[in-house]
């Protein structure tokens, strides 16, 4: 399995694009799949100046709803031609970030959907994509809690109401090694999600997590306690950038030691 980061929010070489985003390649057995399209065209940029051919992608999916893993993806569709994208039902439900006066809205592009329609699959429940690789929504419960502590919204009969995260959802491989996620901002908790995947696979070992874990906005014990928690579960490499901002990263690394590694665009992992 090799995975390469086609954008995050850092990069180590001015050759290659970086934004407030997220995009990940995976080669997985004779299948090649995108996770995330980034917030713009440039994750494709990098494609070109990684050697990779996104023309021959099979696969690609959204981790969920919000504009900087989805903007991308007009992009992808014109230069992929045959590969579906899969998302989460309620990913139609139309993500917002409150705000005192007015709610900007940070979802899918109006009119994606619709445009693209014939490319698009929506799941719900639990969904195996191919062999060994599945896609696992969220499953914890109370999650409006995460949402408001991140003034994270939807639109919901005409009302804002704090995010379910029901639109998010999590890229699962079967490796030699143990199970693999992928959660690009994991805003159900990382700690929960790796618990999520335990209860569905409950014959397999987790290997390895990747994603961003939505810490940014987190207070330094916040940090501490999770990065603890994180530990406890025995996940053996965390592969964390993005929405987990330098702060949380160096914190995790104090904690899980060399067990953390921080993304960037161009990283390529090899499990």
């Amino acid at each position: 399995m090799k995975i390469t980061i086609l954008i995050d929010n850092n990069t180590k070489t001015k050759s290659l694009y970086k934004e407030w985003g997220l995009s990940v390649y995976v080669e997985y057995n004779d299948k090649k799949i995108l996770l995330d399209s980034g917030a713009s065209s440039k994750f494709l940029r990098n494609t070109k100046k990684l050697g990779i051919d996104i023309s021959d992608v099979d696969f690609a999916v959204l981790s969920h709803a919000h504009y900087d893993h989805s903007n991308g993806m007009v992009p992808f569709f014109k230069n992929n031609k045959t590969a579906h994208f899969y998302l989460r039902e309620n990913a139609k439900q139309k993500c917002y970030h409150e705000a005192r006066i007015f709610h900007p809205y940070i979802g899918i592009k109006r009119g994606v959907l619709k445009k693209f329609s014939d490319r698009i699959q929506f799941l719900t429940g639990d969904f195996k994509m191919t062999d060994g690789v599945y896609l696992i929504p969220n499953k914890a419960k109370n999650l409006d809690k995460k949402a408001q502590a991140a003034h994270l919204m939807i639109k919901e009969n005409g009302r804002f109401v704090y995010d379910r995260f029901e639109h998010e959802q999590s890229l699962v491989f079967e490796t030699p090694k143990g199970l693999v996620i992928m959660n690009s901002c994991s805003h159900a908790g990382a700690d929960n999600i790796i618990t999520d995947i335990q209860n569905t696979f409950q014959d397999q070992k987790i290997y390895a997590m990747l994603g961003g874990f939505h810490l940014f906005c987190l207070s330094d014990s916040e940090i501490k306690s999770f990065a603890e928690r994180l530990k406890s579960l025995g996940v053996e490499h965390i592969y964390t950038g993005h929405c987990t901002g330098e702060k949380a990263f160096k914190i995790l690394h104090d904690t899980l030691g060399d067990k953390a590694v921080q993304l960037y665009s161009g990283l390529k992992i090899e499990i």
